[in-house]
C-alpha cells in the first residue's frame, strides 16, 4: 500500500505542477502551494478509495466521484486563501483535479 501511496503522489505531484507551469503560475511559493495542496488531499484519497472499494466493497465509480469532489472542494479553498496568482482558484482546482484524474486513468490502461 506504501508503493502505491507514493506512486499515487509523485505522479500527482509531476502532473499538476506542470498543469500549473501551463496555467501561468510561477514562482516557489505558488509552485510550492500546488505540492503542498497535493500532499495534503493525495495519500488521503487514495487511501479512502482503496479502503472503500477493496475493503467495504462500496462502488467504486461513486466513491471516486465523492472523493475527488471532496478533494476539489479542499485543494479550491487552500488556492482561495493563499494563492496570490490564482485568479479563478475553483476552475484552477477542477481543471488541474480533471486533468491528473485523466492521465492517471490513461497510465493505468496501458
Amino acid at each position: 500500500m506504501l508503493t502505491v501511496l507514493a506512486v499515487s503522489l509523485l505522479l500527482t505531484l509531476v502532473f499538476e505542477e506542470g498543469f500549473a507551469l501551463v496555467w501561468g503560475l510561477r514562482g516557489r511559493r505558488e509552485l510550492g502551494l500546488v505540492a503542498l495542496v497535493n500532499v495534503l488531499t493525495n495519500p488521503p484519497v487514495v487511501l479512502l478509495y482503496h479502503t472503500a472499494t477493496g475493503l467495504w466493497h462500496w462502488n467504486a465509480v461513486l466513491v471516486t466521484i465523492l472523493l475527488e469532489a471532496s478533494a476539489v472542494l479542499v485543494e479550491w479553498r487552500c488556492y482561495r486563501a493563499f494563492s496570490d496568482q490564482v485568479k479563478r482558484p475553483f476552475l484552477f482546482a477542477l481543471l488541474v483535479n480533471l486533468f491528473s484524474y485523466g492521465v492517471g486513468c490513461a497510465i493505468n490502461l496501458l
